[in-house]
């Protein structure tokens, strides 16, 4: 928590804060047209359309958005938020960068273009600057009117892209954007929020926390440049059932990873609504050692409601104040779908109730690490796993896949050691004949591609600092540097740890000063004594986040002189955990047997002797094999015993001794075996397991069967893979699985499918007919996409021709490409709100244009019942509601399909009718009674004359039911 005490700090000591609500759905309620967005001063613009452009109404209509400030403050807000959610070069791209990319795709090239475009720059500071005027002026009055402070709040929200997640499913490694172009478009608009005096900063609405960091990192670039520092609330939000963002982190991994930059409030904003969020603000407020903030939607998406939300502020603010009363609550608030009278409920409902205090935390003691889960570690832990073989200096194996550019071969190692029970991964690429910075960032973005992987920590490890900068650049959780050093003096030691701090890690700090590396007990203890100074005083670092390595070194050489080194490292660590309160003790195992490499048997023999002394001296973590630890209690006595001389330095001729004995010993390689007894299933299971667990090792050899086994190689998507794929979606759906962990699906079947692609090409040749052509896009004022991309390659892997628009496409474009490329069918998507209404306004031109053509919806937003009543009756033909990806090929195949449409497109018709009546009927009956009326109404109960019934059985039954009876 930040040591200045702010005025907003104190008023959260005293009471809930009260956030205002949204302002998208307070615009929307104003239905501006085109016209009215680009007002006089882009009355001519000729670039896209500006509609949604929600940002540009600070220029264009600024009287619209203070009158919705003055809303929300004269119902209760204590802050309002700017109207900057978007508003940066990258946010705002879609709308307002004159250029199309030159290959074909929005690429690193595309938006480095993009953040140094000098016009869009200039608009986007102006933006800026202008909307903290418009709420400055609407605080500043509604203060001097009621005598209570109002605090502005910068608006930081997300962008159309992220760092974590690739948008080409066939290539998990590519990344549209880099962290400096995500910080260089934040700095910008914070610069000018800061500029322009707002109160306090909000990061929010964060669903990939590596772009939330990139702004945090911006956030600390311009409080550092202008000498002053704001309060600074960090907002995720969670998108599945199980708790995660959209890029897969956990609550208390999310948590981690952006403590760093002290914020005074973390939350839980968007996405969901209460009744999905409680038990994830429940675990925020029982972690979070800072003050927490919860707005959420109004609901989940309910497009039939007047605000595209269900919760009404009678419905909303009771369960927010039971949040209250728990003592989750510091900051509340709302977002999409809430409104002035959502607020004036929420601060009416709160306004007696106590803030949550901030207790101390049990984890207050711990190195807190994340990678897609927390990893805390604590002395109750115990010793802490640091996979080594993933370092292309240590590992052969590695070190081949990598330099063969096989960095699939990587991963596999890299999933050998979490199954081995690695619990943070060591990743190194210092190779001469290698791109080292390059292949650190390509192999940590495949990492994060690959759930198994991913959930725990990682340690870039490096002797180059721009290969750990690389590093850090690429990892959304809170991951550990190995290592900095004073070898290059003071300097560049804090220089170099103050930016590990701002990027959020951890950091190992070898014993290595100006003249070498510190090769005894006593140069050891005084580095280490020296650096933890430094780091505590001068870079502001938490003891918790320092580990010091003070060098293992290489034993059984033959020289004198190194016969101790084992001696004094465990005896440094010991001083070390004695004299420097809070900070862990690393190392690297495999040096201290160096001198026998090529005799494993012998070397796992001395790591586990050399772990079972130095972590009884305190020892908190080391690199090791993961899968190949021996215990020490195993070790075979004699071979323990003359290891264990040399370690200790116990006999003058304990080197000797160990090398007459390693020489009678065979090395005997530990098999490992490998989990697949799913490969004794049948092909159909094994495809589905393939799918589910996106292993794609075998998937060739079982497509080939599967081909074998069906009448055409069309049957095998349609059959397995698709049953297969339905599980995924069908896990993806109840929380079980999170989207990487689809994606990998989808490339699982991308691979089965391009296997069986020559074999329906061969039928093609012969004359089988194409399956069809769907045109997709997302429409206008809409820039998601991930779902329609998932849903584009799954029908694709079903011989489908999709013709992507991409994002924010016009209902004309939608229409002239259908006709030009002679669709079978049209997709829509949308994500946000407003997408429903250019749906139904995409139907009722399709109906104008006479089109016959099937028209399918889906997005988050969207739901059957909302295409049943708001869009089917705009168009004559097929308009289907589509739920997710699995579902896809189904209702397609059906629509196309000549035997099968009449009877789907009845059912469906009648499905709808259904459906638009039980809504009619809903709407007719929303009219409630008063409380007065349903007194009088009640229905009169005599309780005297009721008798209850008695129980066939009193007192304890044991029952004993089979598990087929439980089922």
């Amino acid at each position: 928590m930040p040591t200045d005490v702010y005025p907003l700090e104190a008023l959260l000591r005293e009471r809930v804060v009260v956030l205002d609500g949204a302002m998208g759905t307070m615009i929307q309620r104003r239905k501006l047209s085109e016209q009215d967005y680009r007002g006089k001063r882009f009355r001519d613009w000729k670039g896209k359309d500006l509609k949604g452009c929600l940002e540009l109404l600070n220029l264009t209509q600024p009287q619209v958005v203070e009158e919705i400030h003055a809303e929300y403050l004269n119902t209760g807000a204590d802050i309002i938020e700017t109207n900057t959610f978007n508003a940066t070069a990258i946010g705002l791209h879609d709308f307002l960068f004159q250029s199309e990319p030159t290959n074909g795709r929005k690429d690193q090239s595309f938006f480095q273009r993009v953040v140094d475009d000098v016009g869009l720059r200039a608009l986007v500071r102006e933006m800026n600057t202008s909307a903290v005027n418009i709420a400055r002026r609407a605080a500043d009055r509604v203060t001097k009117q009621t005598g209570t402070r109002r605090f502005v709040g910068g608006s930081i929200g997300p962008l159309p892209v992220t760092a974590s997640i690739s948008p080409d499913v066939n290539d998990p490694g590519f990344r549209a954007v880099t962290f400096d172009q995500l910080r260089q478009a934040y700095f910008e608009q914070i610069s000018a929020l800061v500029e322009r005096n707002v109160d306090l900063l909000l990061v929010e609405t964060i669903f990939d926390t590596l772009n939330g960091k990139a702004a945090l990192f911006a956030v600390a670039d311009v409080f550092e440049q202008r000498g002053k520092k704001l309060p600074l609330i960090v907002s995720g939000t969670v998108t599945d059932k199980a708790g995660r963002t959209l890029s897969g982190q956990t609550v208390e991994a999310f948590l981690i990873s952006v403590a760093h930059a002290n914020p005074l409030v973390v939350g839980l904003n968007c996405s969901l609504g209460p009744d999905e969020m409680n038990s994830f603000i429940e675990e925020l407020a029982r972690v979070a050692p800072v003050y927490v903030g919860a707005y959420p939607n109004a609901g989940l998406p309910d497009p039939l409601s007047e605000t595209g939300f269900p919760e009404t502020p009678e419905t909303l603010a009771p369960k927010l104040k039971r949040w209250a009363e728990n003592g989750w609550l510091n900051l509340v608030g709302g977002c999409c779908g809430t409104t002035p009278e959502h607020i004036r409920a929420i601060r009416n409902a709160v306004r007696d109730c106590k803030p949550r205090e901030i207790s101390e935390s049990t984890q207050n003691n711990a190195l807190q690490l994340s990678g897609l889960e927390p990893l805390n570690i604590t002395p109750e832990m115990g010793f802490v796993v640091i996979g080594e073989r993933t370092n292309i200096t240590g590992s052969p194996k590695f070190s081949k896949v990598i330099l063969n550019g096989n960095f699939d071969g990587g991963l596999t190692v890299a999933r050998q050691q979490v199954q081995g029970g690695a619990n943070v991964l060591d990743v190194n690429m210092d190779e001469a004949m290698i791109d080292s910075e390059a292949a650190m960032t390509r192999f940590l973005n495949l990492i994060a591609s690959e759930p198994e992987i991913s959930r725990i920590p990682i340690m870039i490890d490096s002797s180059k600092w721009n290969v750990i900068e690389a590093g850090l650049k690429c990892v959304q959780g809170k991951a550990v540097v190995n290592s900095i050093s004073l070898k290059n003096g003071e300097e560049e030691f804090l220089h170099q740890a103050r930016l590990v701090r701002r990027y959020g890690g951890a950091v190992i700090v070898m014993a290595f000063d100006e003249q070498g590396q510190a090769d005894n007990f006593e140069r050891k203890i005084d580095i280490c004594a020296r650096a933890y100074k430094l780091l505590t005083e001068q870079a502001d670092f938490a003891p918790n986040d320092i580990i010091f390595d003070p060098n293992i070194l290489t034993v059984a050489t033959g020289l004198e002189e190194h016969r101790n080194y084992a001696v004094d490292f465990v005896e440094a660590t010991r001083w070390i955990k004695t004299n420097l309160p809070g900070v862990r003790v690393s190392g690297g195992v495999s040096n201290i047997s160096f001198s026998f490499r090529g005799n494993n048997a012998v070397r796992e023999a001395m790591h586990a002797a050399f772990l079972f002394h130095a972590i009884r001296a305190g020892l908190d973590m080391a690199i090791v094999n993961a899968g190949q630890l021996a215990v020490y209690e195993e070790i075979e006595p004699e071979l323990r015993e003359r290891v264990e001389d040399v370690l200790l330095n116990r006999r003058g001729d304990a080197t000797e001794r160990l090398v007459d004995f390693a020489e009678n010993i065979k090395a005997k390689g530990k098999a490992r075996v490998k989990d697949e007894a799913w490969r004794t299933e049948p092909v159909e299971e094994r495809l589905k397991h393939a799918l589910v667990k996106g292993i794609v090792d075998y998937i060739d050899i079982d497509t080939e069967e599967a081909r074998q086994k069906c009448k055409r190689p069309l049957d095998v998507i349609e059959g397995p893979l698709m049953a297969g794929m339905s599980v995924v979606g069908d896990l993806f759906g109840s929380g079980r699985m999170f989207l990487p962990q689809v994606v990998k699906s989808a490339r699982v079947m991308k691979k089965a499918v391009a296997y069986l692609m020559p074999f329906m090409e061969a039928e093609k040749a012969a004359g089988a007919k194409p399956q069809g052509r769907i045109v997709m896009a997302t429409v206008k004022g809409d820039v998601h996409d991930i779902g329609k991309n998932i849903v584009g390659v799954v029908l694709q892997c079903n011989n489908y021709d999709v013709v992507d628009l991409g994002v924010m496409v016009p209902a004309a474009k939608i229409l002239e490409t259908a006709r030009e490329k002679r669709a079978d069918a049209i997709g829509l998507s949308g994500l946000i709100t407003p997408s429903l209404d250019e749906m139904v306004h995409v139907a009722q031109e399709m109906e104008r244009e006479k089109f016959e053509l099937p028209l399918l919806i889906g997005g988050a937003t969207t739901s059957r019942a909302h295409t049943a009543v708001k869009i089917a009756p705009h168009y004559h033909e097929s308009t289907i509601h589509v739920l997710d990806a699995s579902r896809a090929v189904g209702v397609v195949n059906s629509l196309l399909n000549a035997k099968q449409k009449t009877a789907f497109d009845a059912k469906t018709r009648a499905e709808y009718d259904a459906l638009r009546k039980a809504y009619g009927a809903k709407a007719h009956a929303k009219k409630l009674l008063t409380l007065d009326q349903a007194r009088t109404n009640r229905t009169p109960i005599k309780w005297g004359d009721y008798t209850p019934p008695k129980p066939d059985f009193m007192g304890t039954r044991a029952v004993a039911p089979s598990i087929v009876d439980l089922r």
